[in-house]
This record gives structure tokens, C-alpha cells and sequence, in this order.
């Protein structure tokens, strides 16, 4: 009878430790992303001109959007040491800790060579104040038919990129910047 008293407290305690026992540790990404930070590319060409260059606030991430005249053909994001300007190959001032190159396979020019994006200040595309993850959006030139910005973000967080149809016979061609791993 001993025997069994004791077999019995001994899987009574067994299963009380499984149930106040923590579960095995999970890994979930911050608001379910699963983006990385490492260079995302499209190579084709363009015959779409860049239009405008814009930003916003999301609850997860920050969003930059490059808006195009026709279809968005190829892109290059990726962060780099320092941003250079697209022809002279100078750098780009930014603030923050880790810095994207946004091409855009596309110019900003038509083909008589007239702008089809001028910013009105080329070091501030647009107004980041108060973003969580942006610090800067500045741009680094259209030359031979490709487009460049620079973004300044606070760390090196993961980034994904994307493009969208419309409005009209324009696209966009989206990066989202997560605000943490």
C-alpha cells in the first residue's frame, strides 16, 4: 500500500510541476514581421518617370513611397556605409545610426531632360519629425536613367519592399522600415 501511496504523490507532483512549469520559449517578431535587413533588388530598367516621394507614420513601421508615371521596373534597397549621389558618387548627409540607398530604376527627368521630380529641398523630401524609426529623407540624384534617396533611420531594422499598381497608369514602389526586430 506504501508503494502505491507513494507512486501516486510522486505523479500528482509530476503533474502539478507540468502545469506551473513555463512553455518552451517562442521567438515571435515584433507585430508578426518577418522582414530582414539585407538587400532587396529588382534589375530591369524603366521607362516610368518618378513623380513624387512621400512618407508615413504606421503603427509597426515607417513608409517612404516613390511615386511613378507608368510601372515600377527595378529597384536596389540596401543599407550601405554612407549614401552617395548618383554621377559625382559624393556622400549624402544623414542623421541616424544606419543609413538605406533607395534606386529606383527610373529617372526623374523626361526625355527632353525636363524634371519630373524636384524636390523642394533635397535634404528634407519630407517632413520625419517624431517618425519612430526615419531621421532623414534626402535625395542623391537621377542620373542615366536610374533615381537615388537616402534614408537616414535610427538603427539597422529590417526593411521590406513592394510595389503597387495605380493611381491611373502610375505605381508606386513601396519600403517599409520596421520600428524594431
Amino acid at each position: 500500500m506504501k508503494k502505491i501511496q507513494v507512486w501516486l504523490a510522486a505523479t500528482l507532483l509530476a503533474v502539478g510541476m507540468a502545469l506551473v512549469a513555463p512553455g518552451p520559449a517562442s521567438a515571435d517578431s515584433y507585430c508578426g514581421l518577418v522582414w530582414g535587413s539585407l538587400a532587396k533588388a529588382d534589375p530591369p530598367l524603366s521607362q516610368a518617370r518618378v513623380t513624387n516621394v512621400r512618407t508615413g507614420q504606421h503603427y509597426c513601421f515607417d513608409r517612404v513611397v516613390i511615386d511613378l508615371s507608368g510601372a515600377v521596373a527595378g529597384y536596389n534597397v540596401r543599407y550601405v556605409p554612407q549614401v552617395t549621389q548618383d554621377g559625382s558618387g559624393f556622400g549624402v548627409p544623414l542623421r541616424g545610426q544606419a543609413f538605406l540607398q533607395l534606386t529606383v530604376n527610373s529617372p526623374a527627368y523626361d526625355d527632353n531632360g525636363n524634371s519630373t521630380y524636384n524636390p523642394v529641398d533635397r535634404n528634407e523630401l519630407s517632413n520625419v519629425s517624431g517618425y519612430q524609426t526615419f531621421r532623414q529623407a534626402a535625395w542623391a540624384g537621377s542620373f542615366e536613367g536610374y533615381t537615388s534617396l537616402g534614408l537616414g533611420v535610427r538603427a539597422r531594422l529590417p526593411f521590406r519592399v513592394f510595389t503597387l499598381e495605380g493611381p491611373d497608369a502610375g505605381s508606386r514602389l513601396v519600403i517599409d522600415v520596421a520600428h524594431f526586430w
